[in-house]
């Protein structure tokens, strides 16, 4: 059973930091790409950024002030928030493309539970 396991929310001042990790455990083989994503209350779930076979993308509402980075030795991921607004204010989840031993090779998506970030404004 492979879980997702996330941290690293609260409240945080505008311009502040934050740094969300989730680490992976379970019966993986292989991690083929990650992603983080947010959703506000009323609002569409929404890619922030992820990381797939070396390529990063981001939303445009956070590029130059988020950074996706990932241990593979650890399985985890990590998202560097900085400058953060009010509009960054919401439930952050993490997502993981997984490859498992009885996968027929195939990723399955498995999602984090979610950890609140809480920008006042």
């Amino acid at each position: 059973q492979v879980q997702l396991v996330e941290s690293g929310g609260g409240l945080v001042q505008p311009g502040g930091s934050l740094r969300l990790s989730c680490a992976a455990s379970g019966s993986i083989i292989s991690i083929v790409g990650w992603g983080w994503y947010r959703q506000a209350p009323g609002k569409e779930r929404e890619l922030v950024a992820a990381i797939r076979r070396g390529n990063t993308n981001y939303a445009d509402s956070v590029k130059g002030r988020v950074t996706i980075s990932r241990d593979n030795a650890k399985n985890t991921i990590y998202l560097q928030m900085n400058s953060l607004k009010p509009e960054d204010t919401a439930v952050y989840y993490c997502n993981a493309d997984v490859v498992t031993p009885f996968g027929l090779g195939s990723p399955e998506e498995k999602w984090g539970q979610g950890t609140q970030v809480t920008v006042p404004s």
